[in-house]
């Protein structure tokens, strides 16, 4: 089964999917006229300005809860991965990732406010399926992206994130006096199990009071933790730099040198920088995966391309800030490990016997402020897998509100609930393993069945940045009228 798994795992995150993701940002880039460069201070004013309403939350807010859902474990562990495995230079091409993709998540997250609704209860939904089915007319295909959603978002991907909360508490109470050393047992199992399970109660309990809340205090909360959480991250990763400023230049002539083959050491990692720089800053920004276009729909707005500017500023917040800040925290203080392509001797090794991962920052932030590190990244990793599964959680709850055609099934509210805080509970202390590989299949399919949708749907959100740049050269406050922009089928708008 394992091995039917990881075959699967492979076809759908094989380079196909890397080239399908830098082909439609590069073509996005293009066709938006480089709307992530042209509209950069659109963007940031754009950000702290909107209105929230009974419906809908503040353009912030849902930046907010796209954020939480796109910062997770993969900023930390992911961007560590990418350089041992493609080597510094790896950085470079992560970068070139997250500048193209913010224009396909400008075009999806638009598409997500042009074609969103309302649910029963008067709230605003929106995302890839809704899209998909009003858009392209493919009910099919519509439920296909929502079935496939609700079981990665909904039931394996939180218990990943749990599982990595558990295991970084662990090994941050290891090395105090806290738990001595997790000898014997605890409650009849054995002690590190016993604590893990007990994290994983905890964070349980914490994130029912939160979903237990709906909407609206998924999004009070995404707007106060996700600021503090990303910013007092990036604050690590200066004192870091500021601490080692004599090898700052060093550090971007290797991330430059590696990026294009010429690199002394890492010269022959050309392809591998590519390839994991590419697949891992898709991994993290998720531009094109459609899970930001959920948070997106929710937004109160005037004009749909109003949070299309908004999202595709996430994109430069999470790739060149947080992405940046742990690839910097690592590299400043050579705090890791670059292996060999044909497998044999390490070609940099900072941190021997350190597998690649959280150990990479726990080890970068020790070696200049001793006995930070472990506790640090643990807090850190913390809010980013806590806030990532209350996102997953909505994602999941907004896909089974297209199920069920946005009607009122709180039964069908209460089990999605319930088998999330049971996936925390059950992933913080078993081998996490096989939910990730259940996961990636879940999210790689999200992001083959949104990119193809997108592809064929892309020329509305083009029509809708065109209308919205044209009334604020006329001095307007934008409002969006579907006929006028020449946007069929968005009946939201139009009734509006």
């Amino acid at each position: 089964m394992e091995s039917l798994i990881d075959g699967i795992n492979g076809i759908i995150w094989s380079k196909a999917l890397i080239v399908a993701c830098l082909g439609v940002g590069l073509y996005f880039s293009l066709a938006t006229r480089f709307m992530q460069v042209r509209g950069f201070v659109e963007m940031l004013r754009l950000t702290v300005r909107g209105q929230k309403s009974e419906a809908g939350v503040s353009s912030f807010q849902a930046l907010a809860m796209s954020m939480a859902g796109r910062i997770g474990i993969g900023n930390i562990a992911g961007v560590a991965t990418a350089i041992a495995f493609g080597g510094p230079g790896a950085i470079f091409w992560m970068w070139v990732m997250g500048f193209l993709g913010a224009s396909t998540s400008y075009v999806e997250c638009t598409l997500a406010q042009l074609y969103k609704v309302k649910d029963a209860e008067g709230r605003y939904r929106g995302g890839p399926a809704y899209y998909i089915e009003r858009a392209m007319g493919l009910k099919w295909y519509a439920l296909a992206f929502a079935i496939a959603t609700i079981a990665a978002a909904g039931l394996l991907m939180p218990g990943v994130q749990a599982n990595a909360i558990a295991d970084s508490a662990a090994n941050a109470c290891a090395g105090s006096t806290l738990c001595g050393g997790f000898d014997g047992q605890w409650w009849g199992l054995p002690a590190r199990e016993a604590f893990k399970l007990g994290v994983g109660g905890m964070v349980a309990l914490l994130l029912a009071v939160i979903i237990f809340g709906g909407v609206k205090r998924i999004a009070n909360f995404a707007e106060v933790v996700v600021p503090f959480m990303a910013g007092g991250f990036i604050l690590m990763a200066i004192i870091v730099m500021v601490l080692n400023a004599e090898r700052v230049p060093e550090m971007f002539s290797v991330i430059f040198s590696s990026a294009f083959g010429s690199h002394a050491a890492f010269g022959g990692m050309l392809g591998l920088a590519v390839e994991w720089g590419v697949k891992r800053g898709i991994y993290a920004n998720e531009a094109g995966q459609g899970t930001g276009p959920h948070a997106a729909a929710a937004a109160e707005v005037s004009h749909p391309a109003k949070q299309g500017y908004v999202q595709a500023f996430a994109i430069y917040i999470d790739t060149m800030l947080v992405c940046t800040s742990t690839a910097f925290l690592i590299l400043t203080t050579g705090m890791y490990n670059v292996h060999s392509p044909d497998g044999g001797a390490p070609l940099f090794s900072g941190v021997p016997g350190v597998g690649e991962g959280p150990g990479y920052a726990q080890a970068a932030v020790e070696s200049v402020l001793p006995g930070w590190g472990a506790g640090f990244v643990a807090v850190a990793l913390f809010f980013f897998a806590f806030t990532t599964i209350m996102a997953y959680y909505y994602m999941a709850e907004t896909n089974l509100a297209y199920v069920n055609g946005n009607r009122r099934r709180p039964l069908a509210v209460l089990l999605l609930r319930l088998g999330i805080l049971a996936m925390v509970v059950f992933g913080a202390f078993h081998d996490a393993r096989m939910a990730w590989a259940l996961g990636d299949i879940g999210v790689g399919l999200m992001a083959w069945l949104n990119i193809i949708a997108i592809l064929f749907l892309h020329r509305p959100a083009l029509r809708a940045l065109r209308d919205y740049e044209r009334q604020k050269k006329a001095g307007l406050d934008p409002v969006f009228d579907p006929d006028e922009a020449g946007v069929p089928d968005a009946d939201f708008w139009r009734h509006r």
